[in-house]
């Protein structure tokens, strides 16, 4: 099978990546590797791909917002599906740069519906995320639930994409999947991201700040339980066949959440921080900021049930394997 999979040199695409090429898949690989973090990181990440396809994987530095430029470097390319994971990330950034998120998450989704709908692709799984959830009380969150009040730009980009699919799968009959994220975290991670943080200020004896006072709960997934339900959702695309499908729809669109099904107290990982490296944290507690919700949970009831969905990685078995690659991956 021939998989394009946009934002190639990120976490989770990279990590998505690597399970294709490990299953014998070839595939094509799209990312801008813009400066918004580190991009040795990046290089890194392409590096070990190329290395893994031996041959197998096609890479295109390319940003997927530029349409005209996307299709040319496409044009020599064939696949049958796509995993369009490319985004501009980040809660907090978008409220410093909206402008950023306007281009790769409208822009750059509208972009990647365009190309399968005239490549008529099998199926296009998408990211989608928790935060379209917003200031929802009720819990846990479930794909039926309405999600109309975003609490940042990043969170109404992601609504908008899903509403852009719904649009394409009922004019075209594109097959599609969207698929919402919760807090996902593991080797190869973004140093933007909570776990990351923690952990390199914890090993460097600097204060972690920890919002709403620590009051604060999320559904922690591991990415290798977020890889298995991608590559359950691609080999299944929806039917067209006109009956409602989880998130609603009568269309060929599913949207399912991702999620580890449990809601941890922030402070019980910063425990497990501080045992895995050998050092107590100075905590600095702050108000909750804009833009941020104070609990997540995922109901995983709906892709449990189409897909066999279930994720096996607890924190206390994900946090220490982040942590151990962390330090390997800076030496320590």
């Amino acid at each position: 099978m021939k998989v394009l999979v946009t934002g190639a040199a990120g976490f989770i695409g990279y990590s998505l990546s690597q399970r294709l090429l490990a299953h014998g898949d070839e595939v094509i690989g799209v990312d801008c590797v813009n400066d918004y973090y580190d991009v040795t990181l990046k290089e890194t990440r392409l590096a070990r791909l190329h290395e893994a396809g031996a041959g197998r994987f096609t890479f295109h530095r390319q940003d997927f917002a530029d349409y005209p430029a996307l299709t040319a470097a496409l044009a020599s390319s064939s696949f049958e599906r796509i995993v369009h994971l490319g985004a501009q990330a980040g809660v907090r950034y978008s409220i410093e740069n909206p402008h950023a998120y306007v281009q790769a998450n409208l822009v750059g989704h509208l972009n990647l519906l365009e190309v399968a709908r005239h490549r008529s692709v099998e199926h296009m799984v998408y990211a989608s995320s928790s935060s379209v959830y917003g200031g929802n009380t009720k819990l846990p969150f479930a794909v039926e639930d309405r999600v109309d009040h975003p609490l940042s730009l990043y969170a109404a980009t992601k609504k908008a994409d899903e509403l852009m699919s719904e649009t394409y799968a009922h004019l075209y009959r594109l097959p599609l999947t969207g698929l919402r994220f919760f807090t996902v975290y593991g080797p190869w991670g973004r140093p933007d991201m909570m776990m990351w943080i923690f952990t390199r200020k914890i090993l460097a004896g600097e204060p972690i700040p920890v919002f709403n006072h620590g009051d604060m709960y999320r559904d922690f997934t591991y990415v290798d339980d977020i890889v298995s339900g991608i590559v359950a959702c691609l080999d299944n695309p929806p039917p067209d066949d006109g009956h409602p499908k989880a998130g609603g729809s009568s269309k060929p669109h599913r949207l399912y959440n991702i999620g580890n099904h449990r809601s941890e107290h922030l402070m019980k990982v910063v425990e497990i921080l501080e045992a895995e490296c050998g050092r107590e944290a100075i905590i600095d507690f702050q108000p909750i900021q804009p833009g941020d919700v104070r609990q997540s949970f995922a109901d995983i009831d709906a892709i449990a049930g189409d897909l066999g969905y279930a994720p096996t990685t607890s924190i206390d078995v994900g946090v220490p394997s982040f942590v151990r690659w962390y330090k390997e991956y800076h030496g320590g």
